[in-house]
């Protein structure tokens, strides 16, 4: 028979017994610190947190959950705007102790734990003048961004994170241990590359690598906002055309007080061009020269960096203890009035940190099928993260409006696709999220979690699922 929360004291003696890691309970000590995320709008509180040391605790976790019907979160890095790493009154399995990284140099892979953030992984890789695409902020767990897709400054040079997954060990609602591999469990490899979470815990990840590095060339171009349609327009452009090697995101948004930036602009609207290019240092000068030279910008700050150090320079304007809310349309081009829709967002920003970032796709992404991963986008060669970020949980209610008609207002050009790690709403975006693969990913839910226990997610809904209240 079902048993339901709270869970009595016994049971709780008996999972600390049979778990090698921390169980933690609200009152024990680093409870609220195992329960707290990225985004401070998310204040749940779990009946109880497993800190697991390895697989087998994860595996029983998943039991003890199962058995007696608790809501399962899973937390890697905890980064998810949508807050899917907590939940209420169930149990959280806390991977953030599992986080290994192991390089193998000369296969050039990489064994990467589910707690791992990409900081971890880029350090260790880094060491050897390795890397492997995904992420643009540090402290962004792996785990969540793989599942999701993926994407980062490498991405049109080498794919999303999940093109470049040769394995992962997986502990599915049954609580089994299992290896899926292109050759081994096929059918559950390709739902994970991009299905978010919905079909078990991932307590391996194995990565291809590439050199990288240690230096590639990275920075900002200010414009001034008035000049933001004309800059827009010619980014589309050079994008349109720019090699692999070259990524060059658009950012909407109030001028950061940086030590290049005149004092006079901090806290205005500002357009920042922030360009990347991996490869040869007067090659990628020579690329970004069409940019570089266009316009009067305030600042220029593009200049060779150590790949580590790109990958951590946005932490502190997007650290943790702040409100977040997005949304992200995909797109496969920037057209007029694309462009004058977004400069209009911008301009209603309802707070400071509030951005309308353009992330540019393309590339090697888009030479995977669509059908061959679970990802489908591989049309895109854009995303528009209208992104809301504030303090005080007054401003609730006009920050999410801000976001929403901000994205109502894009859908007319854009696919109706969306990047699932970039959507700030649990519900209601899954068919956005997954495309033309929504079907078959139901296909194969009902096969590996039928009584969707992995549902704190963009959820898939096993087609004969039982509505839980």
């Amino acid at each position: 028979m079902t048993i339901t929360a709270p869970i009595d004291e016994p049971e709780y003696e008996t999972l600390a017994q049979d778990t090698h890691g921390t169980v933690l309970r609200p009152r024990d000590d680093g409870y609220d610190e195992a329960r707290s995320i990225w985004n401070a709008m998310i204040d749940r509180e779990p009946t109880v947190i497993v800190c697991p040391a390895g697989a087998a605790d994860v595996m029983t976790a998943v039991a003890f959950a199962r058995d007696r019907d608790l809501p399962l979160s899973v937390k890697g890095g905890g980064h998810n705007v949508a807050g899917n790493a907590i939940c209420d009154d169930g149990l959280t399995i806390d991977l953030s102790s599992m986080s290994s990284v192991r390089v193998d140099p000369t296969t050039q892979t990489a064994r990467v734990g589910p707690g791992a953030t990409m900081a971890d992984l880029d350090h260790e890789t880094q060491a050897f003048g390795l890397a492997t695409p995904g992420g643009v902020i540090s402290t962004t767990g792996v785990a969540g961004v793989t599942l999701g897709g993926g994407i980062g400054w490498l991405s049109r040079k080498y794919g999303l994170l999940i093109d470049n997954l040769r394995s992962v060990d997986v502990v599915t609602a049954d609580g089994k241990f299992v290896t899926a591999t292109e050759d081994e469990n096929p059918d559950l490899f390709w739902a994970i590359r991009g299905g978010s979470g919905n079909f078990g815990i991932i307590t391996s990840f194995e990565f291809d690598l590439h050199e990288v590095g240690p230096e590639v060339l990275f920075g900002p171009i200010v414009y001034p906002y008035e000049d933001a349609a004309d800059v827009l327009a010619r980014y589309e452009s050079f994008t349109r055309d720019a090699p692999r090697e070259c990524t060059v995101w658009a950012n909407s948004v109030a001028a950061p007080p940086l030590p290049f930036l005149p004092e006079a602009i901090h806290g205005t609207t500002v357009l920042i061009l922030m360009g990347f290019y991996a490869g040869d240092h007067d090659e990628g000068e020579a690329v970004l020269e069409p940019l570089r030279e266009y316009g009067d910008p305030i600042a220029d700050a593009v200049e060779p960096m150590r790949y580590t150090e790109v990958q951590s320079l946005l932490d502190d304007l997007y650290a943790e203890g702040a409100r977040n809310y997005w949304k992200a349309p995909n797109f496969t081009a920037l057209t007029e009035e694309t462009i004058d829709t977004i400069i209009d967002s911008a301009e209603r920003s309802p707070t400071p940190q509030s951005e309308v970032l353009i992330h540019q796709v393309g590339g090697a992404v888009n030479d995977v099928a669509s059908d061959a991963t679970a990802y489908p986008h591989r049309d895109t060669e854009y995303i528009v993260t209208v992104g809301a970020r504030w303090e005080d949980a007054a401003n609730d209610d006009e920050c999410i409006a801000w976001v929403r008609e901000c994205h109502d207002a894009l859908a007319e050009g854009a696919t109706g696709g969306t990047y699932v790690n970039f959507e700030g709403d649990r519900e209601g975006r899954e068919r956005n999220a997954y495309s033309e693969n929504y079907d078959r990913l139901v296909e194969l839910k009902n096969e590996y979690d039928p009584e969707n226990l992995f549902r704190l997610n963009q959820n898939i809904k096993p087609a004969d699922e039982k509505r839980r209240q």
